[in-house]
């Protein structure tokens, strides 16, 4: 047999195997731009715990690319207006930390807003170690609070 007929073969097969090796990686499935969080806010649980009708919901996307955390917060029933609110951690549920993001602007509900996270504070919120605490008057430790989760 032609030896240079076996090496065009051989050339051949290896773009091809080549070929196929390529279009497999880009049809592996991609990590998500975004991540989704939730927290069910609640005055029980609050440490300590706080006896209250409020209740609220958190409604957060983590943009993976750009460490960009946006949120919707939405609340009613609590004792008086929002004075204050902020995500804490890193602390599980049961635990007290310190203010990690502040919330600004309005605190009516919704209270929308973003900020761009250090990798640090990246790792604890998607580790579950971040909360969101509502302040009010009649509560200034807070009211209502929540733990941070991935949604489902």
């Amino acid at each position: 047999m032609n030896t240079n007929r076996l090496s065009a073969t051989g050339s051949l097969l290896s773009v091809l195997v080549s070929a196929l090796a390529l279009g497999a990686c880009s049809m592996a499935p991609m990590a998500p731009a975004t991540m989704g969080m939730t927290a069910r806010l609640a005055g029980d649980s609050e440490v300590p715990a706080v006896v209250t009708s409020g209740a609220g919901t958190l409604d957060a996307t983590l943009n993976q690319s750009t460490s960009v955390l946006t949120w919707t917060v939405s609340h009613s029933g609590l004792s008086g207006p929002v004075t204050a609110a902020h995500f804490h951690g890193p602390a599980m549920a049961g635990q007290n930390a310190g203010v990690v993001v502040p919330l600004s602007g309005s605190m009516a509900s919704p209270i929308t807003g973003n900020a761009t996270l250090t990798p640090a504070q990246v790792a604890d919120l998607t580790a579950g170690k971040w909360y969101l605490n509502l302040h009010t008057a009649a509560n200034p430790g807070g009211e209502i609070r929540g733990q941070v989760t991935l949604r489902p």
